[in-house]
């Protein structure tokens, strides 16, 4: 069947054939595998099917149909308080299934780690017809972690903690308090702290991969992505007062 390759993907290349996924293999496929089965097992619609590895060697994905939010502008029913409630009781749902499990091994749950709209697909709802969060693709890095982890990287990326936010630092924080309380987090008092070191962490790791020759990560440096992600971690510390007061 023809191949088509699906637009966003920026470190690997993805392609369409028919109604599966194919995408390159890793290190970490057979804990995707693992993974992905034990959420069709729970009968939970919100990730991707594994259907096994083609002649190529790559993974092979059932396609979820839908509107991925991967250009920078989207529909206003993306970026939704309804939208994001949704967002963080889908990852409420996958972590609860995750826990305890060998999966998850000594940490909490297993995190996707990479919770963002450019991976997350919306359909329209019955009523209305508005786009509404329905599951997650990309599992490639998840793993082993914290509640938390998850959590704060759904903040940092679907309210686009940054200089993009401007002088609106108080609906922010509340925009920032609503996915703590519909994800139904106990522990607010390091939320902050998690998305700033996501954000420490996210242009290190570009800059030391793209160092060693890693030509996905150079591509991402050379677009400015660590300067982009030094800004955010700035303007997130800037208010950081302001974010956690909102917390308490």
């Amino acid at each position: 069947m023809p191949e088509s390759f699906l637009p966003g993907g920026f470190v690997n290349a993805v392609v369409r054939v028919g109604d599966t996924v194919r995408r390159p293999a890793s290190a970490r496929t057979a804990f995707v595998r693992d993974l992905l089965r034990l959420l069709e097992a729970a009968g939970w619609g919100g990730a991707p099917r594994y259907l096994g590895v083609d002649e190529q060697g790559r993974e092979v994905l059932g396609y979820l149909d839908g509107h991925v939010a991967w250009e920078p502008r989207q529909p206003a029913a993306v970026s939704s308080d309804e939208s994001l409630v949704a967002v963080a009781r889908l990852v409420r749902e996958f972590h609860d299934l995750t826990a305890g499990t060998p999966l998850a091994g000594a940490q909490e749950v297993v995190c996707h780690n990479d919770l963002s709209p450019k991976n997350t697909v919306y359909r329209p709802t019955v009523v209305g017809g508005e786009l509404r969060p329905v599951a997650f693709i990309d599992w490639d890095i998840a793993a082993p972690g914290a509640r938390i982890h998850d959590v704060a990287h759904v903040c940092w990326q679907y309210l686009g903690l940054g200089p993009s936010v401007g002088d609106d630092v108080a609906e922010a924080a509340r925009r920032v308090r609503l996915i703590a309380d519909s994800y139904g987090l106990p522990d607010r008092g390091s939320l902050v702290t998690t998305i700033l070191w996501w954000q420490d962490r996210c242009w290190r790791g570009i800059e030391s991969a793209a160092d060693a020759g890693s030509v996905a990560m150079g591509r991402l440096r050379d677009a400015g992505v660590v300067q982009e992600v030094q800004r955010a971690y700035r303007w997130v510390a800037g208010h950081r007062d302001v974010l956690e007061r909102a917390l308490r």
